[in-house]
Formats: structure tokens, sequence, C-alpha cells
């Protein structure tokens, strides 16, 4: 066992007095970590060590220019070119870096400069379209915390046609787990009698999330395609390839507002 000394307050030990001061969770969120919400678990966790130490003081205020912090015995740096990407992830692989059946991951079809990004958004193995990738953590909550309410546009074949009653059931909202869905964008594209293209757009993500509200109103989802995630959309992207992201649209991305937090 290690015999760090595990420490949960700040300390002239821990953190060195910053003439280049950085909150910790903002120094992680930067070196490619994830979301400040991810770092944070990985801070109380105890996975983070800072100067020899392991620490779990989310309020540590770092030089980055002087302190050492390290992740899985691996030195971290937030000096870093930000980087930017989506890839159109085809079905059978699964959003991960490593798999312990060997599985296919994502990060398979990404380029060597790209293994350690963070992704936003994840689908699941049997889902395809539009994933993004980033070292820049405040861009990943900006995406994926519910205040913002960023709009994910899916492409949903099933396996029956619905009725006008099932469909604004899908609408206003239905039980999955985690509770009652938001309101929700559902339109439909094209209807046999046995099968039906529906047109989704929700502000919110769990696990499964379509294929819960698809099976709620008693249908199963043959297909599931992200189109759009906020501003980004795949347009040409071939299936299995990826792109950087244009100036134009990390722009856009990071003024994005926050359409939920309250104006008090």
């Amino acid at each position: 066992m290690s015999s760090s000394t595990v420490s949960s307050k700040r300390s002239s030990k821990t953190a060195s007095k910053s003439g280049n001061p950085l909150r910790i969770n903002r120094f992680l969120a930067d070196a490619g970590l994830g979301s400040r919400r991810k770092v944070e678990e990985l801070i109380t966790g105890g996975k983070i060590m800072l100067n020899g130490e392991v620490c779990m003081d989310l309020s540590a205020v770092i030089d980055s220019d002087k302190d050492e912090v390290s992740f899985e015995g691996k030195p971290l740096s937030a000096k870093k070119q930000m980087m930017y990407l989506i890839l159109n992830k085809p079905r059978g692989y699964i959003v991960s870096r490593a798999d312990e059946l060997k599985r296919n991951t994502v990060y398979e079809l990404l380029p060597d400069s790209a293994r350690n990004l963070s992704y936003a958004g994840r689908l699941d193995k049997n889902s395809e379209g539009l994933l993004m990738f980033t070292n820049d953590g405040d861009m990943i909550n900006k995406l994926t915390h519910p205040n913002f309410k960023v709009e994910k546009v899916y492409r949903v074949d099933i396996d029956r046609k619905l009725n006008r009653s099932q469909l604004d059931q899908l609408r206003k909202g239905v039980v999955i787990e985690g509770g009652m869905t938001l309101p929700a964008g559902v339109f439909v594209k094209t209807e046999t009698d046995t099968s039906m293209t529906l047109k989704m757009v929700i502000t919110e993500g769990r696990k499964r999330h379509i294929r819960q509200m698809i099976e709620a109103v008693g249908a199963k989802v043959r297909s599931l395609r992200r189109l759009q995630f906020g501003a980004l959309r795949l347009k040409e992207l071939p299936l299995g390839n990826w792109r950087p992201l244009t100036e134009q649209e990390i722009r856009y991305l990071k003024h994005t507002p926050d359409k939920g937090r309250s104006k008090k």
C-alpha cells in the first residue's frame, strides 16, 4: 500500500504560494481529464497527487508553473493546445478508451494525438452518429450540463407505427430510469403499417435515453443515429471518420448561452 499522506485541507506543504494561481479543478479540466464535475470526483476519490501527496481539497489553488500535479503516476500540464474534433461513430464500437471484453472502442478510430481526449455525449454500442472529443473541460461541461439545455438531434427507426396519443406522450414526457423526461421534439419523417422513422430532439441525456423513451410507448428502436449536437452537425462526414472543428464552430460553442440558469 502507498505511504503517501492524504490531505483533505489546504497546507503550505501541499501547494506553493502561487504567482500564477489556478483552482485545481480548472487545472485538471484544462489538462484534459474531463469536465469540472468529473475532475472533482477524481479529487475527492483520492486520485490526484499534488507535490507528492494525495490532494482531496477541492478548494486547492496551485501555481501551474511550480506545483507538480499527477494522475495515475503521470504528470499533468494545462499548458497544451486545445483540440476539438467530431467522429461519426459506427455501430459496434463502445465509447470508452479500453474494454475488458476486448471490444472495439471509438478511440481506435481517432488519430494518435487524440487518444487522451475526453468525449461529450456518450452513445451506446449499437448507436451511430456524432461524438465530440476535446481536452477542453469547460466545453464538455457546457455541452453536457443540464443547465445549458443543449439540443441533441436523432434519427430513430422503430419497429411499429405509433399513434397520435403515443407521439404526444413522447413529446410531453414519459417515465424512464431516473424519472420523467423533459418535453421533446418528435417529428414523423416516414411511416408504414409496421415501422416509423422519427426525428427526435432532446436537451438531456441519460443512459439509453432515446431507447427507453421508445420502449415506454411500446415500441423498439431498430436503429439510432445522432445527427446534431448543439451547433455541431455530421453533414457529409463518412461513417467511421473524424474531422477537426472549424474555428467558427468553436467560437459558436464557446458563446452558447446558459438557457437554464436563473437570472436572479
